[in-house]
């Protein structure tokens, strides 16, 4: 997980016109309900079985196809997995009690919502998450973005879950006898990638047919592990010593924190919802979207919370093949593989988009090979030098210093525009295109996500102390840095009309 501007200051804001200040045009809007002719015979690409050809060009009407309710399993196979549960069980060794813990896996989970709402932006246009943000930050500002908060993040990512796979995938080898020497654990990174990269190659159509099955696949093998959870843990469990007051406020938030850096890694969502028709209603993109984040998540996350009442979540893996039945932890283990495959493989494909927003010419496969690459030498670098689950928390904690203002902005752009966007007029990137602005630059975004970021900075405590959290002892960064940057995007968006 809109219309234009209005051309004078004083009309009423229904941001349905185009804007005539010279050198600072409005975005052009197109009917998202109005279907240009086409006369030449759709591509097959799109099928299932062969590489997508599209990257982060506009998708032609005659080309899409499906329903909203397909990116349900979309967002529910990437988010039963390991991670979650990591999650959840260092809500609990953070110092809260299982309620408290619950009540932010709920909470942190709420984001889905924005993730969805990011996601309706994609049939409107025909383009990718990487191409619609041009209207907010300008051709020029959009590459900038794109290169930080689209691919350097979603590599981050790709290489944290990447890690995850790993661990689980050398225990499957001691099973089989074998020791996890360095050598073996590169060539396990690099045949879990393989795997990963592929499906990210072969793109949107076998992302959409293949996640349905995955997603039962993980649901089933997930019930299993929750059913041995339930029966081990303590609903009666209480923490040692209770957190209170500013403790208690300060892990609340670091935790709704934690939790919510997931769905806002996502700001690329509608790059798997551009294939559906124009006519596709938004409200059931938005919310099969955020359904299918929302449930799995809250679901495995409160597993996690449940496990640290019966097993020592510091090694969650180790730990839960202790209660789980001897011939599932092979299944377990490879569950775990499958399901952060799932994820990267999502990740992998955005990644592969905002290297080409970039402004690289570089085809969309090869774009995907190349975040593959740099994913393996971080994610090495995650497993055999850096503590996993400090890099875990620090890397989820930090990213919403930028992510989160970036969601904001995003948003608030399609609430103005009323989601009306045109996908061709995204596509130019000529200095005569409407998303031009000044010097390829849109002030209000580079101002408003400026804002938001510094904001954010300043109220963070997880790599290092920001002289707000220092005075009041709480990270505030996610709520302060989202109010702060959309705020200023609706404002400096409103007076340049």
């Amino acid at each position: 997980m809109a219309s234009t501007l209005p051309d004078h200051p004083h009309t009423s804001p229904d941001l349905s016109s185009h804007a005539a200040a010279p050198h600072v045009p409005a975005p052009h809007v197109a009917n998202p309900h109005v279907t240009a002719p086409h006369t030449a015979a759709p591509p097959q690409q799109g099928r299932g079985g062969r590489v997508e050809v599209h990257g982060i060009d506009h998708i032609p009407e005659t080309e899409r196809r499906g329903r909203a309710r397909e990116l349900f399993s979309v967002w529910a196979a990437a988010n039963v997995n390991y991670l979650n549960l990591v999650v959840g069980g260092a809500l609990v060794l953070s110092g809260l009690s299982l309620p408290q813990a619950f009540a932010v896996v709920v909470v942190g989970n709420l984001f889905w919502l924005g993730t969805g709402l990011l996601a309706i932006s994609g049939p409107a246009a025909g383009a990718p998450s990487e191409v619609i943000t041009r209207a907010m930050y300008g051709v020029r500002g959009n590459r900038a973005n794109n290169a930080v908060t689209g691919w350097m993040i979603s590599v981050c990512y790709f290489a944290l879950n990447l890690a995850a796979a790993a661990v689980a995938a050398f225990s499957l080898v001691e099973r089989a006898g074998l020791t996890p020497t360095t050598p073996i654990k590169v060539s396990i990174v690099i045949a879990i990638v393989v795997v990963t990269l592929t499906i990210s190659v072969y793109g949107h159509a076998v992302i959409v047919r293949l996640y349905l099955p995955i997603t039962l696949a993980l649901a089933a093998a997930f019930t299993v592990v929750g059913y041995a959870i339930v029966r081990h843990a303590d609903f009666s469990w209480t923490q040692p010593e209770a957190l209170t007051g500013g403790r208690l406020w300060a892990a609340v938030l670091a935790g709704v924190t934690l939790i919510a850096s997931g769905p806002l890694s996502y700001t690329t969502s509608a790059d798997f919802s551009r294939y559906l028709p124009a006519t596709t209603s938004p409200r059931a993109v938005l919310g099969w979207t955020a359904l299918g984040g929302f449930l799995p998540s809250v679901v495995v996350g409160g597993l996690g919370v449940l496990g640290a009442t019966a097993v020592d979540m510091t090694d969650p893996q180790a730990a839960l093949q202790r209660i789980l039945p001897g011939w599932f932890n092979p299944v377990f283990l490879l569950s775990l593989v499958v399901g952060t495959i799932a994820v990267n493989a999502l990740t992998a494909y955005s990644a592969g988009l905002a290297l080409q927003a970039v402004g690289i010419r570089i085809r969309r496969t090869l774009s995907v090979l190349v975040d593959g690459a740099v994913a393996v030498a971080l994610t090495l670098y995650a497993l055999l030098v850096s503590n996993f689950l400090d890099t875990v928390s620090n890397v989820l904690q930090l990213t919403v210093v930028l992510l989160g203002p970036s969601t904001a902005i995003y948003a608030v752009d399609i609430l103005l525009r009323r989601n009306r966007y045109d996908g061709h007029a995204l596509g130019d990137e000529s200095p005569g295109s409407p998303f031009w602005y000044r010097a390829g630059v849109n002030p209000a975004g580079a101002l408003a996500l400026a804002g938001g970021v510094v904001s954010a900075a300043l109220c963070v405590d997880t790599l290092y102390t920001g002289p707000v959290a220092a005075l009041t002892g709480v990270d505030l960064a996610l709520p302060v840095g989202m109010t702060v940057a959309a705020a200023l995007y609706a404002l400096l968006m409103r007076r340049r009309a």
